[in-house]
């Protein structure tokens, strides 16, 4: 079976849920969900239905606005990524409750910061 890899971008707006939508055909699929795993679902099956797709030869490559992500991975301390990233935690927190928006240069400052404590940990080994 072929695989169809799609971006999955997924926001979250004034409530708690998770707002996703995808790009298929020149046709805009959205759907919201309080989980990832949750709105996967729900857009396979809207792709299945709206556009004869297979849900299992689907795979999302999942994009973050700075408020999902930070509720996608909330195991992340916001002030430790702050540190990391040289910037103001507060402003941060700001960003990850969108009472306001980062530039360009600061999301990708954000982006770099993550993919780098990623790194590290992947890099970490634990002895016995």
């Amino acid at each position: 079976m072929k695989s169809i890899k799609l971006t999955l971008t997924i926001e979250k707006q004034d409530g708690k849920e998770l707002w996703g939508r995808v790009e298929y055909n020149e046709n805009l699929i959205t759907d919201f969900a309080d989980t990832i795993p949750e709105l996967e679902t729900k857009m396979k099956s809207l792709l299945k239905e709206f556009e004869n797709l297979n849900p299992e030869s689907i795979e999302f490559d999942h994009q973050y606005d700075i408020c999902a992500l930070f509720k996608g991975f909330d195991f992340l301390k916001i002030s430790t990524v702050a540190k990391h990233a040289g910037m103001n935690p507060g402003l941060l927190r700001q960003y990850v409750s969108g009472s306001k928006h980062p530039s360009k240069e600061q999301a990708n400052r954000i982006e770099r910061t993550l993919h780098q404590m990623a790194l590290r940990l992947a890099d970490a080994k634990i002895v016995i």
